[in-house]
């Protein structure tokens, strides 16, 4: 089992723009692609983070199912459209081995 993890840090005054791309981008991944993904805020440090969490059977099963996402358009347009709603270079991914 495979953990993929991504945090992002939220821009100053878009706090409720980014919640609202948060449940909008995990909703359109799991109808499109089938994928549920979990939505986090951190309860110390930066509060001004947010971050998406899932699990995948492999990582050949998680490379199938990014690649599938990058391959959307729709996706691919969310992305960019939620872009100025983080800092630039916050973005940060984590793959972990589930013992």
């Amino acid at each position: 089992m495979i953990g993929f993890y991504r945090m992002a840090s939220i821009a100053p005054g878009k706090l409720p723009h980014a919640l609202a791309f948060a449940r909008e981008i995990a909703a359109h991944i799991k109808d499109k692609h089938g994928v549920e993904l979990s939505i986090a805020m951190p309860i110390g440090g930066n509060p001004f983070r947010i971050g998406w969490s899932t699990r995948y059977e492999s990582l050949a099963v998680m490379e199938e199912k990014q690649g599938a996402m990058m391959g959307d358009p729709r996706y691919v347009e969310l992305v960019v459209q939620g872009a100025e709603l983080f800092i630039a270079g916050s973005v940060h991914d984590e793959v972990w081995k589930i013992l």
